[in-house]
């Protein structure tokens, strides 16, 4: 069951993904011919600036909803709505205080946003600090959906929103060219989706509407609180680390760097996000593993999943590095390029980060929350320090330096440390052996593919889909050659055959009662 959950969710996922980012690129490039760069430097930096508001949410959520996992698998309704109950009067204080906190930054966006030509900035940053605020009000229950597994409902539901949002948003752009309209519809779909979410969550489960007399124990509430003074440290770290990168460029550099460094974010992004689509999918299976199986199970999905995490993040490593910056000249023009320096640290950052999902996941759902509380934030001060520094020194490409640094000096050991030595109990060794194997075989096929594609010159889109073709076929082939007698790749294969087998038969069986039907009626 978890793995069937796991595979729906992943493909209505990658569904979402696929319409999103079609309508994304369609949207960027309007905005950007609509409104210009300063806009989209802009754009991007208040997202940062309110992002810092996010931190007064921190820990709650993930702290609650690990909690959950072990009613949902036992089915104790009471526990279940007496936790949904704390969740949702959490949520709602933290929409007030967000709200209250963005309207106290209001005196000092003039230090922040500078040498900027755009009319009604405060009015547009109060735009922001609603869309802010109003997904806190319904957020417990699409949190719930994927604590039970389904999460393609709330899939479902944001993926047409997104659809109404972006072509209503273009729409905007082209024959208005008006931003605070532009922002002011997604104000409205974001309402209407959460309201919507949450009255299809009351109907398939109607124990949650009422209010539940049960307390939560001791244990629980005592688990929570510790969890979320944690991860309210980790969370500060982590948006100092990642969060900061925009404010930075902004103060140092220019906002329109803001807006140059955007198109590459959004790029990278969406390969980021196809890739969560299957390991946030996933996450929610391991956490119900976790909570009902042996370490030693979950040590042998954890495998097949870190396998998984190589393949995909190599793979989309070395496509984005070789047709990135060929896209973005095709796309908006060579104006618009950052310089191959710049894209090479981005790229490590994306490998770096991604190789470390299948680890954190075990460490989340586990709830190792604790232990490396002060991680982050020794991290982000790392960043902090070395960002600032070589920005003044080596310009754009020192910021993304600094967050390298940062990161390998931190998480790339704490997180595989606290997992190997707290939870399995073994060797950590044998996972730095696994990333050390992995990444030579990423490199090897990097340049091999680098090697290959160079012979197509992608002056043209259609030169450019040959290019993507061969980045394609070369890396997933030699994989495939190199891996397809081990385990991982056997038991993925496996589960692969299985649903095309499932789903071969669906269709044949639905062919046979349409002519069988078709019989009936002659």
């Amino acid at each position: 069951m978890r793995v069937k959950n796991s595979l729906i969710n992943i493909s209505a996922g990658l569904g979402n993904q696929v319409i999103i980012t079609l309508l994304s690129f369609f949207s960027r490039t309007v905005f950007i011919y609509s409104l210009g760069i300063e806009y989209l430097g802009l754009n991007g930096l208040l997202t940062n600036v309110l992002g810092m508001l996010t931190l007064v949410e921190a820990g709650f959520g993930a702290s609650i909803m690990y909690s959950l996992y072990k009613p949902v698998a036992d089915n104790d309704q009471k526990k279940i709505s007496a936790l949904m109950n704390l969740y949702k009067r959490v949520y709602l204080v933290i929409a007030f205080v967000v709200l209250a906190l963005g309207l106290l930054l209001l005196p000092f966006l003039s230090f922040i946003i500078k040498d900027i030509n755009i009319e009604n900035v405060t009015l547009i940053y109060l735009i922001f600090l609603l869309n802010t605020v109003l997904p806190y009000l319904y957020v417990h229950n699409s949190s719930f959906l994927n604590v039970c597994q389904k999460n393609y409902i709330v899939t479902g539901f944001y993926t047409v929103s997104a659809i109404i949002s972006t072509l209503l948003k273009i729409l905007i752009l082209h024959y208005t060219q008006n931003y605070l309209l532009f922002l002011g519809i997604e104000s409205v779909i974001t309402f209407v989706t959460s309201v919507s979410l949450a009255l299809v969550v009351n109907r398939m489960y109607p124990f949650l509407k009422s209010k539940s007399s049960q307390r939560i124990d001791k244990d629980t509430s005592d688990h929570i609180i510790k969890n979320v003074k944690a991860i309210i440290l980790q969370n500060i770290g982590v948006f100092l680390i990642f969060g900061t990168d925009n404010i930075i460029i902004s103060s140092f550099v220019s906002v329109a760097a803001v807006g140059l460094y955007s198109n590459y974010h959004m790029l990278i992004e969406i390969f980021r996000t196809f890739t969560y689509q299957i390991f946030n999918n996933l996450y929610h299976s391991v956490g119900n593993l976790v909570a009902n199986e042996r370490k030693e199970k979950v040590y042998q999905i954890f495998k097949v999943t870190m396998f998984l995490n190589f393949w995909l993040y190599s793979f989309f490593s070395i496509i984005m590095f070789i047709l990135i910056e060929p896209f973005i000249s095709l796309w908006i023009g060579s104006e618009y390029l950052l310089g191959t320096g710049v894209l090479i640290v981005l790229i490590i950052l994306f490998y770096e980060r991604g190789m470390r999902n299948s680890i954190t996941t075990v460490k989340t759902t586990a709830g190792i929350f604790h232990e490396d509380r002060f991680a982050p934030l020794i991290q982000a001060c790392i960043n902090l320090f070395f960002s600032i520094l070589l920005v003044k020194h080596l310009g754009l490409i020192g910021v993304f330096i600094g967050t390298l640094i940062s990161t390998v000096l931190v998480p790339f050991w704490t997180t595989p440390y606290l997992v190997y030595r707290r939870f399995f109990k073994i060797s950590i060794w044998k996972y730095y052996k696994s990333y050390t194997f992995f990444t030579l075989i990423a490199i090897a096929a990097f340049f091999l593919t680098y090697t290959l594609s160079s012979f197509i010159k992608a002056d043209t889109f259609l030169m450019l889909a040959l290019k993507g073709i061969v980045c394609f076929i070369v890396p997933n082939a030699l994989y495939i050659i190199l891996f397809r007698k081990s385990e991982e790749y056997i038991y993925l294969s496996n589960i692969l055959k299985g649903l095309f087998y499932k789903l071969s038969r669906k269709i044949k069986g639905n062919v046979k009662n349409s002519q069988i039907s078709q019989r009936l009626d002659v």
